[in-house]
C-alpha cells in the first residue's frame, strides 16, 4: 500500500545554482585548479558520482562569470543538451550554463535519494523543457518542480537500496565487457597482430578462405510488426547481429527474397554508408533471417569467427575503409572483399580460437540475460520506491 508522503517544491528543500562559462578566448582564466563540469562530462561516467573534469577554470574565470563552486555531495542536473543527465560530485566543482544544479538542505532532502528520484523522473523532467534551438528546463520551472520528502531516514534507506541494485547492474556489465576484452586479448595471443604479422602467418587473398559471396536486397518489402526478421547495416554492431531497431517482414516477402536469406555462422559485410566494411557473425537466433543490401559471405565456421574478428579489428578497418572511398558514399563490393588479403593461420588454430570464442559467447549470453533480469527488476524498485511501496 502507497504511503501518503508530504511533497515540496525542490527550492523548499534544496539550493538551485546555475552555471556559466568564462570566456574561452582569455588564457588566464582556464588551466586552473577549481573543476567545471559540462552536460557531457556526465554523459560518460559510469555510476552515481563525479569526481573531476576534463577542464578546469582558474579563480579569475570563477570570478569572470555568474558560475559558483558547489560543495561536494551536490546533485549536478543538466538543463539542456541534453535534459537529465544527473551526478553527484564528490569534491567541490563548478559548472556551465547547461546546469541547474541542486545543494541539498541538510536533514531535508538526502543527495542520493534526490539523485534516483531525478533519474527515474527523466521523461517527465524532459517534457518541460522549452525552446525553439534546443530544449531547455529554466531556473523558475526547476524551482516549482514537487518531489516526494518522506522522513530522512527513509529517503536513505530508499537510496541506499537503489544503490545496491543498480552496483550489481554494473558489475554484471563489467562482466560483459571483461568478457569481449578477453576475447580481443585472445585473438591477439594466438595469431599475433596482423599487421605486424609476428607469427609469419602466409598471406593470401580473402578469396581463397570464401566458399561463396551474394548481395542482399537493396529493395526491401514492406515492414511488418511481426514476421522474418530483417538484418540492415544499423543492426551489424560489435561483430553480431543486435535486434535495436530490427525490421520485420512477411514470409511470403522472406521467400520471394530467398537469395539474400542468411544461415547461421554466416559473415554479414556492411556494403555502404558510414559504417561500410563493418561485419557481423549471425547468431543461431537469426538462422533464416533475410539480409538488406549488404555482402553474405559464407565460409568454414571457424573461418568466418576469425576473419569477423579480424576485419572488425583496428587494423581490418584500417585496411578496408580506404577501399569504401571510391565514390560519394562509402562502399564495399564484392569483388573487392575477395582481393583483399589477410593473414590465414592453421585450420587447427582457428579452430582453437572459434571454440574459445563459443565458450565466451555462452558465458556472455548467461550474463547478458541476468542483466536484462536485473534491469527489469530495477526498474520496478525504481517506480515502487517512490510510490512508498519499497
Amino acid at each position: 500500500m502507497s504511503v501518503p508522503w508530504p511533497r515540496a517544491t525542490l527550492s523548499q528543500c534544496c539550493d538551485i545554482v546555475s552555471g556559466a562559462t568564462p570566456s574561452t578566448s582569455n588564457a588566464a582564466f582556464w588551466s586552473g585548479e577549481i573543476r567545471w563540469a559540462t552536460p557531457k562530462d556526465l554523459s560518460g561516467i559510469e555510476g552515481i558520482y563525479l569526481s573531476d573534469t576534463p577542464r578546469k577554470i582558474t579563480p579569475a574565470g570563477l570570478e569572470s562569470c555568474a558560475a559558483a563552486v558547489l560543495p561536494a555531495g551536490s546533485v549536478l542536473f543538466s538543463s539542456r543538451a541534453p535534459i537529465g543527465h544527473v551526478a553527484i560530485n564528490v569534491v567541490p566543482m563548478a559548472t556551465n550554463q547547461g546546469f541547474k544544479s541542486f545543494v541539498p538542505r541538510p536533514g531535508v532532502v538526502d543527495a542520493n535519494f534526490l539523485y534516483w528520484w531525478l533519474r527515474t523522473n527523466r521523461s517527465y523532467l524532459e517534457s518541460l523543457g522549452n525552446g525553439a534551438t534546443f530544449k531547455e528546463v529554466s531556473k523558475a520551472v526547476v524551482s516549482r518542480i514537487t518531489i516526494p520528502l518522506p522522513p530522512i531516514s527513509e529517503q536513505r534507506r530508499i537510496a541506499e537500496t537503489l544503490d545496491k541494485a543498480d552496483a550489481l547492474r554494473a558489475k554484471r556489465r563489467a562482466a560483459i565487457a571483461q568478457l569481449d576484452t578477453l576475447k580481443q586479448s585472445m585473438f591477439l595471443y594466438m595469431f599475433g597482430d596482423p599487421a605486424t604479422n609476428p607469427r609469419r602467418w602466409p598471406v593470401k587473398r580473402l578469396e581463397t578462405e570464401i566458399q561463396s559471396v551474394r548481395y542482399g536486397t537493396g529493395t526491401p518489402p514492406p515492414y511488418l510488426d511481426d514476421g522474418v526478421p530483417f538484418i540492415r547495416a544499423t543492426n551489424v554492431k560489435d561483430g553480431t547481429v543486435v535486434s535495436k531497431d530490427l525490421k520485420r517482414i512477411s514470409a511470403f516477402d522472406a521467400k520471394r527474397f530467398s537469395k539474400c536469406q542468411v544461415r547461421t555462422g554466416d559473415l554479414i559485410v556492411v556494403r555502404s554508408g558510414v559504417n561500410a566494411g563493418d561485419c557481423a557473425i549471425v547468431p543461431s537466433e537469426y538462422d533464416g533471417a533475410c539480409a538488406a543490401f549488404d555482402l553474405i559471405v559464407q565460409l568454414p565456421l571457424s573461418s568466418a569467427i576469425f576473419y569477423n574478428f579480424l576485419i572488425n579489428s583496428a587494423f581490418g578497418k584500417a585496411y578496408l575503409v580506404p577501399l569504401t572511398r571510391r565514390a560519394a558514399q562509402p562502399h564495399l563490393n564484392a569483388e573487392q572483399l575477395r582481393a583483399v588479403s589477410f593473414i590465414v593461420p592453421p585450420t587447427e588454430a582457428k579452430e582453437r580460437f572459434a571454440e574459445f570464442v563459443n565458450s565466451a559467447q555462452k558465458l556472455r549470453a548467461g550474463h547478458g540475460a541476468s542483466l536484462k533480469a536485473l534491469d527489469t527488476l530495477f526498474s520496478s524498485l525504481q517506480h515502487r520506491a517512490f510510490r512508498g511501496d519499497l
